[in-house]
């Protein structure tokens, strides 16, 4: 049975450590893009415009995503004064990354569907990427700090800036205690739930 437990393990880990590379990578590398097209020059000086994962590894954010299937990468720098409108530049950048994921998340999918349509076995891989990456995206909606939802929310009620600046230091240690208690798990898996459904609807639509 241990060496049955291990072996699941280990693949499970062979599986998840390049999706979360692949979902983490293209995340931020959204947000970055996205900030550049609207006239931002700061992701391409920093570097962030490169599918390099080492360029978007935030160390704690990625342990999360390993330990608890929740988490977070490295933030893109962005100069909203560079925007035509910094309200809305603001929402759409952020937004840019979870969006990356649900596409990224469907397009997995979509592969896993058409493996076991014509018989191939290489689209387990892809179902392990298809729910990371809606894991990553659902997760940083969250409307907390640093979570890209927190920006969104932000822009929408300007009271919300004034709570956020008031946690301060104490925002990361209160989502990391989240975290560990599990005090989120239950509704972003039913969120993350109906997301995937909806989507495996959409794929069989398709195929």
């Amino acid at each position: 049975m241990d060496r049955i437990i291990s072996i699941d393990y280990i693949k499970g880990m062979l599986y998840s450590v390049p999706a979360i590379l692949l979902a983490i990578t293209l995340h931020e590398f959204a947000h970055g893009y996205v900030s550049y097209r609207l006239g931002d020059p700061t992701p391409k000086r920093e570097g962030r415009l490169t599918l390099n994962p080492l360029a978007h590894l935030d160390v704690v954010g990625t342990l999360c995503l390993l330990l608890f299937g929740m988490g977070w990468a490295k933030p893109v720098r962005i100069n909203p004064g560079s925007y035509k409108n910094s309200r809305i530049g603001i929402m759409l950048v952020s937004l840019a990354g979870p969006l990356m994921n649900y596409l990224l998340a469907f397009l997995s999918l979509l592969v896993f569907g058409l493996s076991g349509l014509y018989g191939h076995g290489f689209g387990e891989w892809f179902s392990y990427l298809a729910l990371i990456n809606i894991g990553l995206g659902t997760f940083n909606l969250i409307p907390f700090p640093p979570l890209d939802g927190s920006h969104v929310l932000e822009e929408l009620v300007p009271a919300a800036r004034q709570l956020f600046e008031r946690l301060g230091r104490f925002a990361m240690p209160l989502l990391f205690l989240c975290l560990y208690t599990g005090v989120l798990r239950r509704p972003l898996e039913y969120v993350n739930e109906a997301v995937l459904n909806g989507m495996w609807r959409l794929v069989v639509k398709v195929l």
